[in-house]
């Protein structure tokens, strides 16, 4: 419908399309409701397309990339490793961006969108799976930076505690993220620049001691058991996650108003998604594995540290401070705290959930985690390889990317299915997923498949035929896409989600506390 009329938002008048559902009432608002989940407009979309370069060069620079350069060199050829990295991400990336359409188009988060497969209440199973591992990763990545900090400081001043450093660093990375994505953003965009710089420097040291050593780094051959199938797969499942929750950075992205091409819309991600990360991933990789090749330690902070004093340790300092920081601010703090914000609005807000994954990343004893990276990446991989395999199915194949917003925030609308649970969704979830942990030496390229292939089976089997979707029975773009056809998804307290031009929203009501 294409009727007019005005609502209130803030005290300024405004029209809108008239949307394709009726608001929620007022005792549905506390389960489904928080400011940080409701969709973001194009007027509120601050990152650009090197923006979003930085963020994921930051996110690829993490001490944990080292030791997936280092486990492949000790089994196959330096070439080898570095390739077969390379491709993985730039496999991976092509699921990211089709996912990350989700968030350019309707401006949703992850946990909200999987309230369309899973349904309104089912959404929290694997939307809580992946908080979880987001905050484990937290728990990893402040560990790691708790360490190096610690052997730096020590050696330059005496005091010694990984355990306050720990705190220290975590406490730091919650306040930044808390304040949003533009201080998240400006982050990256001073972090990953340094990071390139000091990663080089890196290299070139490390290069130094295996040719000092009679190492040549393109020649050594390691004796360990390791296949490029396993190293493969390790590498998609190393951001598995963020292949599902990427949505929940995209719909932050810059973007034209009723642009229809998919390549157009997203044309901000591509650098990122096919470039920076698969790059900047074998890079660090790369690093890794020549300190494993000069001195058999995976982790060249150690090497380095080893050998360095002074300015040599201070710049160490600020790699291990930019790269943990800026990975997990973007790749852990957001994904879980909105994760944990969907699971208990309105009681649970965006700062909240923050301290929460801190909290939650720390209780899963990340130095235990840490002696099993492979094992944790294959188990927690092949359970979210199934996860994106179904949003694909969802968002693409069966809803056609049309999707009816405002039920997404509806207690008794479409999303309800059984009682708050979509069966296809979790059936899919438990096939996929298990049979990529049966399989697991290929559990992403099983799960992915198998739980796609069990969900659009069972939706237009069982489902659909007794839960009748909107969007589906009236495809028409008009009413149920957003950035394409130059409208925003826009909730207020008197009128519900309603569709609105961004010309139309004045610039004083745009602010949120996730911004």
């Amino acid at each position: 419908m294409n009727t007019k009329d005005h609502y209130n938002m803030g005290g300024h008048e405004m029209a809108y399309s008239e949307a394709a559902a009726q608001p929620p009432r007022a005792d549905e608002q506390s389960h489904l409701l928080e400011a940080s989940i409701l969709p973001v407009w194009l007027n509120q979309r601050t990152i650009g397309g090197l923006g979003y370069v930085w963020i994921w060069i930051g996110m690829a620079v993490i001490i944990a990339t080292f030791q997936l350069g280092a486990g492949g060199v000790a089994g196959l050829p330096l070439a080898t490793v570095i390739g077969t990295i390379f491709l993985a991400n730039l496999v991976l990336g092509l699921v990211m961006a089709l996912t990350a359409d989700i968030g350019t188009e309707h401006g949703i988060s992850f946990a909200v969108y999987l309230r369309a497969p899973f349904g309104t209440v089912g959404t929290h199973l694997p939307s809580v799976t992946r908080g979880i591992v987001a905050a484990a990763w937290f728990g990893i990545q402040t560990y790691l930076g708790a360490l190096a900090l610690n052997g730096i400081v020590s050696y330059l001043g005496g005091f010694d505690s990984w355990v306050f450093w720990y705190v220290a660093f975590g406490l730091i990375q919650i306040i930044n993220t808390a304040m949003g994505i533009r201080a998240v953003q400006l982050l990256a965009s001073i972090a990953a620049p340094a990071i390139i710089a000091i990663s080089i420097w890196m290299y070139y040291t490390l290069e130094s001691v295996a040719s000092a050593s009679g190492h040549n780094i393109w020649t050594f051959a390691g004796d360990a058991e390791m296949s490029i199938v396993a190293l493969f797969v390790a590498n998609m499942a190393f951001w598995s996650a963020l292949a599902v929750d990427i949505p929940n950075i995209t719909r932050f992205l810059k973007t034209n108003g009723g642009e229809k091409s998919f390549f157009r819309r997203n044309r901000n991600i591509f650098a990122a998604q096919f470039i920076a990360l698969p790059v900047a991933q074998s890079w660090i990789a790369l690093i890794g594995a020549v300190s494993f090749i000069a001195t058999g330690d995976w982790n060249p902070i150690n090497v380095i540290q080893a050998q360095g004093t002074g300015v040599t340790l201070v710049v160490l300092l600020a790699m291990v401070i930019l790269a943990q920081w800026s990975t997990n601010t973007s790749a852990n703090l957001i994904p879980a705290a909105l994760t944990f914000v969907n699971a208990g609005a309105p009681r649970i807000t965006y700062a909240m959930g923050i301290m929460i994954a801190g909290i939650v990343g720390t209780l899963t004893m990340p130095w235990l985690i840490l002696n099993h990276l492979f094992t944790y990446l294959g188990m927690y991989g092949a359970m979210l390889s199934a996860v994106g395999g179904i949003m694909v199915c969802d968002y693409f194949l069966i809803r056609g990317r049309r999707l009816n917003v405002p039920d997404l925030y509806r207690e008794d609308g479409q999303f309800r299915y059984f009682g708050g649970w979509n069966p296809a969704g979790l059936i899919a979830w438990a096939v996929g997923g298990g049979l990529a942990l049966y399989f697991i030496q290929y559990a992403y390229v099983v799960g992915f498949p198998a739980a796609m292939a069990v969900y659009f089976v069972l939706m237009k089997a069982w489902v659909l035929p007794r839960h009748q979707q909107a969007e589906i029975n009236d495809p028409d773009d008009a009413k149920y896409l957003a950035t394409s056809v130059d409208l925003n998804w826009v909730y207020t307290a008197e009128n519900g989600m309603q569709r609105v031009r961004t010309a139309d929203i004045p610039s004083d009501a745009i602010a949120r506390e996730d911004l």
